[in-house]
């Protein structure tokens, strides 16, 4: 299997963040901050190893299935119609978990950051490009908003994504402004991305519907 260049970045990313892990194992205790709650404070442990260790494996994981699947799926040359974009996305994500973990060991380096607040940004950025990528996906069985009424009409998924990209893009750019207000970095990070999702498949049922109204009443106008 030939590696594309956005394959070729990630996997660089990977040895990255097992090099910055290495890097700074020595100089951390053996138990380390991992889990913050709404407010920015810890409320979980692990030992160095995984915590260090961990992102890079399931970033390694991720690897693997968004290099397989674009392969797999049966309408993969839909996929190739927009995997510039899907590339691009793909390696964003790999910065992020990189950034995430980055963020982890400076704080256990008693650097004392609010974990929420500089998440944002990069997640926001996460959000905005997955709203691209909808924007210009074409149907297929792994990568958009799948719901039973996309994967039944190319019409739909067309309608349904032109959508759901407006409203990532938007949640995007209301997650960014988490890392000026802290104190709500949260609800500004979930509240958008969780409201985003659920109009985007309740959109997608309403416009199968329609659809669906369009045409018997088409059918009732050509027999009248």
């Amino acid at each position: 299997m030939n590696l594309r260049v956005s394959e070729i970045a990630v996997l660089a990313v990977f040895i990255a963040s097992v090099l910055i892990g290495a890097y700074f194992y020595p100089m951390l205790p053996e138990t380390i901050a991992s889990h913050w709650d709404e407010n920015g404070i810890v409320n979980g442990y692990m030992g160095k190893f995984w915590a260090l260790f961990l992102v890079p494996m399931i970033l390694l994981g991720i690897f693997a299935i968004f290099a397989v699947l674009p392969r797999i799926d049966p309408l993969k040359s839909n996929i190739e119609k927009f995997r510039k974009h899907f590339d691009i996305f793909m390696v964003i994500f790999a910065l992020f978990l990189l950034y995430v973990n980055c963020l982890a060991i400076i704080y256990n380096l008693g650097i004392k950051i609010n974990i929420l607040q500089f998440m944002a940004p990069m997640m926001g950025l996460l959000f905005f490009y997955l709203g691209v990528l909808l924007k210009h996906s074409s149907p297929n069985w792994f990568i958009g908003i799948r719901t039973p009424w996309t994967l039944s009409s190319e019409e739909v998924w067309n309608k349904t994504h032109k959508i759901g990209g407006i409203l990532f893009k938007i949640s995007g750019i209301i997650t960014i402004c988490g890392t000026f207000v802290p104190e709500f970095a949260i609800w500004l990070i979930l509240a958008p991305i969780i409201a985003s999702a659920a109009i985007s498949m309740a959109y997608s049922y309403i416009a199968f519907q329609g659809l669906k109204g369009a045409k018997k009443t088409g059918k009732a106008n050509k027999r009248n």
